[in-house]
């Protein structure tokens, strides 16, 4: 099996008394949609802020295709290919849809904040930002403000942004929060369709999301991984059902 894009092992955060993450184990595969389950509460968001050097973790390391992330501030992280999209977009709402891509990519590319160019007169910075448009339908929708955008095409705005980036691995903070059923299915058609260009972890409640995409599930409870596995195992495994939906239910 090739090297995990992301390796987890031994991951541990402590508030006080509360054990967020509890010795969590974790990889993600080049090339997968690996997706993270469990209850509110579970310590998804935890995980995900440690992985991004948000949060420091008091055990555990993280790699990132085999290169320790553990000493590296976040900034430092995107720059070897972390990105992370969150349940409330972060956008600019002033400027236009491109603007905010351009800027994600002038960014990338090194500038200052301090010293950004004007990126309504960069034709190159504006060209480069307007490919990662593609397939997210808001491609009519470039010079519009972002203010003016549903929360679903806000919610594409914000993976464009991401992959202005060019991570390796994107990390995905429950897309589908907030989205009608059109928009989650614009959704779902967008991620599956940048299956072959990045590795994803997904952060998500919606379950026919997370069962139409993931190659891969595992399910948190309390901070633990209690269950690893394909689509089908994770369906059919007795623990996952009484800890994560109640005793009986069934994940369909």
């Amino acid at each position: 099996m090739a090297q995990p894009i992301l390796n987890v092992r031994g991951l541990v955060k402590r508030f006080g008394g509360l054990l967020a993450t509890d010795h969590v184990d974790l990889t993600v595969q080049p090339g997968e949609i690996h997706a993270l389950i469990g209850p509110n509460g579970a310590g998804k968001t935890t995980l995900i802020s440690q992985l991004m050097g948000e949060l420091k973790p008091n055990e555990g390391t993280v790699e990132l295709a085999g290169q320790s992330l553990d000493a590296l501030p976040t900034a430092r992280r995107v720059g070897l290919g972390l990105a992370r999209t969150f349940q409330i977009t972060c956008l600019l709402p002033d400027y236009t849809v491109l603007d905010n891509i351009a800027l994600a990519v002038q960014v990338r590319q090194g500038h200052s904040f301090r010293f950004w160019k004007n990126v309504r007169s960069d034709r190159s910075l504006r060209d480069e930002a307007s490919t990662f448009l593609t397939g997210t339908g808001l491609e009519p929708r470039e010079n519009e403000l972002v203010a003016n955008l549903s929360h679903g095409e806000q919610k594409q705005l914000e993976l464009a942004i991401a992959l202005a980036t060019q991570p390796r691995l994107l990390l995905l903070d429950e897309p589908m929060a907030g989205l009608g059923h059109a928009e989650s299915q614009q959704m779902i058609k967008t991620l599956r369709g940048l299956k072959n260009q990045v590795s994803m972890l997904l952060v998500e409640h919606d379950m026919d999301a997370v069962f139409a995409l993931a190659d891969r599930i595992s399910v948190l409870v309390y901070g633990r991984v209690i269950a690893s596995g394909s689509v089908d195992e994770i369906r059919q495994n007795p623990e996952v059902r009484t800890a994560y939906l109640g005793e009986g239910d069934e994940l369909c």
